[in-house]
């Protein structure tokens, strides 16, 4: 099933337009319509996407759409997606920054951005439990924990935390899969 470049536009500009948070906020809802709403992907696909783009430089929400785009309609599917993303952000930064400092005192704008906030701490933590339930291998579970500890306790920098994964996790599985040849 081939997806239009209207429909790609659209679905990316849904999501951009209603999602407070960013990028980690925004999975949940990529998953739901190219994973569960549409079959685009699969939930193994859709994975490997995130890891991809979690590890590359800038914004996972472009990341994401440009990938995805790109996986469903080439190159222009790729700019149409991430134009798709990106332009509510723009839209609404630029009329914020018109009126924000008129009303950046108001209670009532700052208790919408008090429940703003809530909001995005939930669909984050959504879109880590998800990643947490999808991850069945306890090497997996392993991995993360030991990441978590690595940037947050011990607070070595997340980049050199990730390439240290990266290196751990490609060793082992070049180990496992030397164990697994030799045993058969």
């Amino acid at each position: 099933m081939r997806i239009s470049l209207a429909k790609l536009f659209f679905s990316f500009l849904k999501i951009g337009a209603f999602t407070f948070g960013g990028g980690y906020a925004m999975i949940p809802l990529f998953e739901r319509e190219f994973v569960k709403r549409y079959g685009y992907l699969d939930e193994d696909e859709f994975y490997d996407v995130l890891v991809i783009c979690q590890s590359l430089p800038g914004v996972i929400a472009i990341n994401f759409s440009v990938f995805i785009g790109i996986k469903l309609r080439g190159k222009v599917g790729g700019f149409v997606a991430g134009l798709g993303v990106a332009l509510p952000s723009f839209l609404i930064i630029l009329v914020i920054a018109a009126f924000l400092f008129a009303y950046i005192e108001n209670p009532y704008v700052e208790a919408a951005f008090k429940g703003v906030r809530v909001s995005v701490i939930a669909l984050i933590f959504t879109a880590g439990f998800r990643l947490f339930k999808q991850n069945k291998h306890l090497f997996g579970v392993f991995m993360a924990v030991l990441t978590f500890a690595l940037v947050a306790m011990v607070r070595l920098h997340p980049f050199f935390v990730i390439l240290a994964m990266g290196a751990f996790g490609y060793i082992t599985t070049k180990v496992g899969e030397v164990v697994r040849h030799a045993s058969h």
